[in-house]
């Protein structure tokens, strides 16, 4: 896929520069095998970033219900919910910063062999410019566990019986 333009990317349209804070996200897959590289998602050593989950993502779909679903525009979420998540514990960090942060902290997957159509048996790791997935938890530690970060005060949020939480328990099978 580095052979081809996509559109929306990190170049700018005015002068051809890269900006600094773009992410590019593939999806990958729950199989740590030949599959965890999702069939349809983007793929490039020089411009996808970084694999996310994006094959069978229980999510919102319309008339208030909830499916399965696959895509890149799965995988995407699940970054900006890791995030998020950091922002809500350093919410002045810079958005140059944030992306190092997940960057730096990702899964990696040595020498995991990925089987791509066009191109056959290839590594994980040429598939994209860092070769990982999200991490929440490290990317957390390595906001709070950094002097140099400015953090949020702590908050106390009242546990109340949410939306969500029926969910999930509708999910789980306990009413």
């Amino acid at each position: 896929n580095d052979k081809g333009g996509n559109f929306p990317n990190r170049t700018m349209l005015t002068d051809k520069s890269e900006v600094n804070n773009w992410l590019e996200i593939g999806a990958s897959s729950f199989n740590n095998d030949s599959s965890f590289a999702a069939g349809f998602s983007n793929y490039g050593k020089k411009t996808v970033d970084i694999f996310a989950p994006g094959v069978n993502i229980f999510s919102t779909i319309p008339n208030n219900d909830y499916s399965n679903a696959s895509g890149t525009s799965m995988a995407t979420p699940a970054t900006a919910g890791v995030a998020a998540l950091v922002l809500s514990f350093s919410p002045k960090l810079q958005a140059k910063d944030l992306r190092e942060i997940i960057i730096s902290t990702t899964n990696r997957f040595p020498g995991l062999k990925i089987f791509k159509a066009r191109l056959g048996e290839v590594l994980f790791s040429d598939l994209s410019i860092h070769a990982g997935t999200p991490n929440a938890y490290e990317a957390v530690k390595a906001v709070i566990g950094n002097p140099e970060v400015e953090k949020e005060e702590e908050v106390q949020v009242p546990l109340r019986r949410s939306r969500l939480s029926r969910l999930f328990r509708r999910i789980r099978g306990n009413k």
